[in-house]
């Protein structure tokens, strides 16, 4: 299929300018010096280092979702996450940036003084609600919005991740980032859990006519049921950009890798704790044990499978979360 017109309507998408120079893309020689003979060519593309807001994946999505918010005429943008959320600092952020009103729903304890994210959020003039679990969050949204609306706020209320089709085309439009800046890889490892960075980048790997293989590492999710929602976005994605969304949903390989998760959601695990330490010791990348600590195991285990050759290259998309490791 000829996905050009998709292409095309994919690159006229209002889009604001928060820190949207291109992430570097940087070799991982050591990391591969320390693997042994027969280790493919390895790459890391940088989103951690992303000039906006401590950066990370959620700065991709958030550049398509609140343009869309400001055009839509919103003073307050409303989301959810965990305490330490990247996408809820990520949120306020960008609402700061904007001189929008920030309200977040966190589910978590406050802590008696707030550290890494949290306190981020706490300078940035986010207001925090915290309920005691994640099925509490869906309500408090809908009873926060419907109070500012009573207030004669216009708030926009932007969901878990800003894993909408919108937000996840930030990372189809970061594929051809990426192929400015080299040939494409043979395979992109990454963190996936609320589906979309994952859906961005293969409905963007399909846009663009590659063969590259795009690999999830589950944060939190059983495979099946990740894929399921990646695939949803990505059907969604095809039609936001007025084609087929199940096409292009059938032209997308979704592999998600559910082997790490180990205790759960933001528990270090053995394998965490290596990759967390390797990476650092080879390649000064910092990494955290909620998702990047997590996928970059993901990759190590990978590797030493050798389930990649070593006339191939395989990039790691580092997705952010560094300011985790102050929690």
């Amino acid at each position: 299929m000829d996905w050009t017109p998709a292409r095309d309507a994919l690159h006229r998408l209002p889009s604001l300018a928060l820190g949207d120079v291109p992430a570097p893309v940087e070799p991982m020689d050591r990391l591969r010096a320390a693997l042994g003979a027969g280790a493919p060519r390895l790459l890391v593309k940088r989103d951690d280092a992303i000039p906006f807001g401590f950066g990370g994946n959620k700065v991709r999505k958030l550049r398509l979702v609140v343009a869309q918010a400001l055009e839509q005429g919103a003073d307050t943008l409303v989301t959810t996450g965990g305490v330490q959320s990247n996408h809820c600092r990520a949120t306020a952020a960008a609402a700061a940036k904007l001189g929008l009103r920030c309200v977040l729903v966190v589910n978590g304890a406050p802590q008696p003084a707030p550290s890494a994210n949290a306190l981020l959020d706490r300078l940035l003039g986010a207001e925090v609600e915290y309920v005691a679990g994640r099925e509490e969050r869906a309500p408090r949204l809908r009873a926060v919005c419907e109070r500012l609306r009573a207030e004669g706020r216009r708030p926009f209320l932007i969901p878990l991740g800003a894993s909408t089709p919108l937000g996840a085309a930030g990372f189809a439009l970061a594929i051809g980032e990426l192929l400015q800046q080299g040939p494409a890889p043979d395979v992109i490892v990454h963190a996936t859990s609320s589906g979309g960075t994952q859906a961005g980048l293969v409905a963007g790997v399909a846009l663009h006519g590659l063969r590259t293989r795009v690999i999830g590492v589950s944060a939190d999710e059983p495979a099946a049921s990740l894929a399921s929602t990646v695939r949803e976005i990505v059907a969604g994605l095809g039609a936001l950009l007025g084609g087929d969304g199940e096409a292009l949903a059938r032209a997308s390989s979704i592999e998600v890798d559910d082997r790490f998760v180990g205790d759960g959601y933001g528990v270090p695990s053995a394998a965490s704790r290596e990759a967390q330490e390797l990476a650092a010791r080879t390649e000064a990348l910092f990494v955290d044990h909620t998702y990047t600590a997590k996928a970059f195991a993901g990759l190590l285990a990978q590797l030493r499978e050798g389930r990649f050759g070593e006339a191939q290259t395989v990039l790691f998309w580092h997705t952010g979360g560094q300011v985790g490791l102050f929690a």
